[in-house]
């Protein structure tokens, strides 16, 4: 699985505003109402199912960077959003560090393969140093697609 299979082009946001947990996730999903990717009637349910989920443990998995997800049954299809913040935001990291980069991914209850293929994806990606280190340091739109795209053709992990 590739991030063009799922991160949606209109929720990119090289700027995040939000320096809190609950603030960052309700933008991301803001982003992907915005995207037309999920009803603006599903946004408050979409947001607590995330945040029930980070009861179960944080998603801010260390290193700068946040994964929170969530399966609902409002999305036919996977979709994510990704942000980066240059202040970063306070989310409960596992290492206690702030987050500067999150990918926010919601995907139907009846696809969990699609669902795991794509944490894996993510996470694969952003084990290698110098893609998380370029994606913290993406300033615009155009730079986070490029790199998303560098990725995708195998150009960062060996």
């Amino acid at each position: 699985m590739k991030f063009s299979d799922f991160v949606c082009p209109g929720a990119i946001r090289p700027q995040l505003q939000s320096n809190d947990k609950l603030g960052a996730i309700r933008e991301l999903v803001e982003a992907l109402v915005e995207a037309g990717r999920i009803e603006d009637s599903e946004k408050e349910s979409i947001v607590e199912a995330i945040m029930k989920r980070e009861e179960l443990g944080s998603t801010g998995i260390g290193r700068g960077i946040a994964v929170p997800h969530t399966k609902h049954a409002s999305v036919s299809k996977l979709v994510g959003a990704v942000a980066v913040s240059e202040e970063g935001v306070n989310f409960d990291s596992l290492d206690g560090e702030k987050v500067q980069l999150m990918f926010v991914l919601i995907s139907p209850p009846d696809r969990p393969a699609d669902h795991l293929r794509a944490l894996e994806n993510i996470s694969r990606q952003l084990r290698d140093d110098m893609f998380s280190r370029f994606l913290k340091q993406a300033k615009t739109l155009t730079e986070i697609q490029q790199l998303l795209e560098e990725a995708d053709n195998n150009q960062f992990v060996s």
